[in-house]
């Protein structure tokens, strides 16, 4: 599949690239190591550097893509025998990856460009190398100052002029001395790295196991009154059908791709929908029946192919969706789900606005990462004779939000209908894989994020277009949330012309940082005192808020600024017609919750399963009336511990699907 994504055709028009070589290479790389590459460098081409059997391209420069190899799951787990002899080829195929992203990238800029592996590329992988300041030859091989040879390489050559490397000095020497162990530059320092390699692989490079664990979310979920709803009620479904009219129906199949590194990801993502699910191969070994073994090993797993953070849960018949696409009915097929977290990527999102021309490719690597995680994952656990089917954001049969909260990987947030993480808040998407595999769960989570988001408004403050509560939290369908107005957000974020969607909530949350050993004391001194703390909260929450104003965080940093604003417009690349959003943070913003108008679209006026490509055009008058009718969390906790029934809007239209 990705041997096939390796050399599409070009736009017809090239871009308006900078004639700056230097700059073209900031793009580049900061897109190379956007997608997690470890290293990158940049080498002019020769014809030494193709293979005699080869295609050879006319092209002139390579861009090479160096990833270490993953870290180890441990002896004693089954993990380690799942990937044993596969270590190197896993690594590859993540250079790969990120090769092809790269290569479309440039093609989509209107320039030539193939991606290379050791299975299907022209370019000799090793002297590429070597000239773009990667390695150096050591005993027919080569091998890198600071990981020795424990990666994989992939390439993509180029017509696309690009500033280039040097290669090392042959007699490089005292690459992990006090700079890299402090991280000097910026880089991953060698603390944080061994740090990481001490924990156990069944546990993330976060601290999960330290946070208080509950019975239940820390927000009322009354599980008998959750309606079970179709895909055809989300927000971001319903223009498709022209529920918000012509212009929203058009964006919605650009909005969050109109860039060409995010358009690039897209093609993989898509590819990937294909993999999700497959046939169950019989089980012909013995059976993998410990359920505490199982857990650990595939968290071990998921962290070996790149997730951040990884949690299990059973999943509650109201968490599959109703209804599919198509309005055919789903039905609850798995006991479990594999609940991954990806991180959106800190740097990058510090040299952002949240809304501008980078934001939707923050969305669609963490989408691209995941859908591979979770396809390779659910592949290997039906050759084991598992049900197992990878639920990503292409293409998913359950809602992911509860089952982030009750895997245990976060609280429900201000920010509405979504989960913030206590080491990287709001900054990540989900993939799940549900599966009948035997596994042991993980209780929900308590960092004390529910007094913390209660005097915490800064999101609110930060929306450009007021759909977060500053209010108080009400019950909608079953949950208890601050409701956000979903229909201001999904407008704004599909017709913003300054950028691609929008995630200023996630840029400004003040619990968008690092936590870790690289991070600013200051930070994980907070961090700690707020999940270890939580009885100071009501001195340290205002504190900590106006702190974070004060020192600057969600203002955009432009050193992190790597990207180039484009807009793609018919298949060509230009300028940006309308400018690029280039926010900071707006203190002096607020609202009265009381006259803040949210609308309310219950479940009793979503749109029916079978009103598929028929408009059903929201009643916002009517959606703002229901705020009367809309109960507080206390209310709902006295009316189910009478035994009373739930409110009438709680019932969603069902009918007859379409054929």
């Amino acid at each position: 599949m990705f041997h096939g994504l390796r050399d599409n055709p070009s736009a017809p028009e090239r871009a308006p690239a900078p004639d700056d070589r230097h700059r073209r290479m900031v793009d580049i790389k900061g897109a190379a190591y956007f997608l997690d590459a470890s290293q990158v460098g940049i080498c002019k081409l020769s014809s030494g550097c193709w293979y005699s059997d080869g295609i050879v391209a006319d092209h002139g420069h390579a861009i090479v893509v160096l990833v270490e190899h993953s870290r180890l799951p441990d002896a004693d787990s089954a993990a380690r025998g799942w990937v044993d002899g596969c270590i190197h080829e896993a690594a590859a195929f993540r250079a790969y990856e990120i090769a092809i992203s790269v290569a479309q990238h440039i093609q989509i800029m209107g320039y030539t460009a193939i991606a290379h592996d050791v299975r299907a590329g022209d370019v000799d992988l090793d002297r590429l190398a070597v000239l773009g300041g990667l390695a150096i030859r050591r005993e027919g091989g080569v091998t890198n100052p600071y990981l020795d040879d424990r990666f994989a390489l992939a390439a993509i050559t180029t017509d696309y002029e690009l500033a280039v490397d040097q290669p090392l000095a042959e007699s490089i020497r005292g690459a992990r001395g006090p700079g890299y162990w402090l991280g000097l530059g910026g880089a991953t320092s060698g603390l944080e790295r061994r740090r990481q390699q001490r924990r156990k692989s069944h546990l993330s490079k976060y601290a999960m196991e330290t946070i208080k664990r509950v019975e239940k979310p820390t927000t009322l979920i009354v599980d008998a009154e959750v309606p079970r709803v179709p895909k055809r009620a989300s927000f971001f479904e319903r223009p498709i059908h022209g529920d918000l009219g012509r212009k929203t129906q058009f964006e919605r199949t650009r909005f969050a791709f109109k860039h060409p590194l995010a358009m690039a990801m897209l093609l993989q993502i898509r590819a990937m929908v294909a993999q999700q699910d497959g046939t169950v191969i019989e089980r012909t070994s013995e059976p993998h029946e410990d359920a505490a073994a199982n857990s650990r090993a595939l968290k071990s797993l998921s962290y070996f192919f790149g997730a951040e953070l990884s949690g299990i849960c059973e999943i509650p018949e109201y968490a599959w969706y109703s209804h599919g696409d198509n309005g055919a009915p789903i039905e609850r097929q798995h006991k479990y789900a594999v609940v991954m977290l990806i991180d959106q990527g800190y740097d990058t999102m510090e040299g952002a606005s949240g809304d501008d021309f980078i934001s939707g490719a923050q969305s669609m690597r963490a989408y691209m990462r995941g859908s591979v995680i979770a396809g390779m994952m659910a592949d290997h656990m039906r050759s084991l004779g598992y049900a197992a089917r990878a639920q990503t954001n292409a293409d998913s049969e359950v809602l992911h939000i509860p089952l982030i909260l009750l895997a245990g990987l976060g609280e429900l947030s201000r920010i509405g209908e979504l989960v913030l993480n206590p080491f990287v808040g709001p900054r990540f998407k989900s993939v799940v894989i549900t599966t009948d595999m035997p596994l042991q769960t993980d209780q929900p989570i308590d960092f004390g994020l529910q007094s913390f988001c209660q005097d915490c408004r800064k999101c609110a403050r930060e929306c450009p277009c007021d759909a977060i509560s500053w209010g108080d939290k009400v019950m909608f369908n079953g949950y208890e949330m601050w409701k956000p107005d979903v229909e201001r957000c999904a407008r704004y974020r599909l017709t913003n012309q300054r950028g691609l969607a929008c995630g200023r909530c996630m840029k400004t949350c003040p619990l968008n940082k690092v936590v870790n050993w690289d991070g600013p004391l200051a930070t994980t001194a907070a961090s700690w005192l707020g999940i270890h703390a939580q009885w100071l909260k009501p001195v340290l929450v205002p504190l900590a808020t106006r702190l974070d104003d004060w020192l600057g965080y969600g203002v955009r940093n432009p050193v992190k600024k790597w990207w180039l604003d484009l807009e793609i417009v018919e298949g060509r690349c230009v300028t940006p017609r309308r400018g690029v959003n280039k926010r900071d943070i707006n203190i002096s913003h607020k609202l009265d919750p009381a006259n803040q108008k949210i609308a309310y679209y219950n479940a009793n006026v979503m749109p029916s399963p079978a009103a598929h490509g028929i408009a059903v055009v929201p009643d916002r008058k009517q959606a703002l009336a229901a705020a009367k009718d809309m109960e507080s969390p206390q209310a709902a906790r006295v009316r189910v511990s009478r035994g009373e029934p739930p409110p009438t809007h709680y019932s969603p239209v069902i009918t007859e699907t379409s054929e």
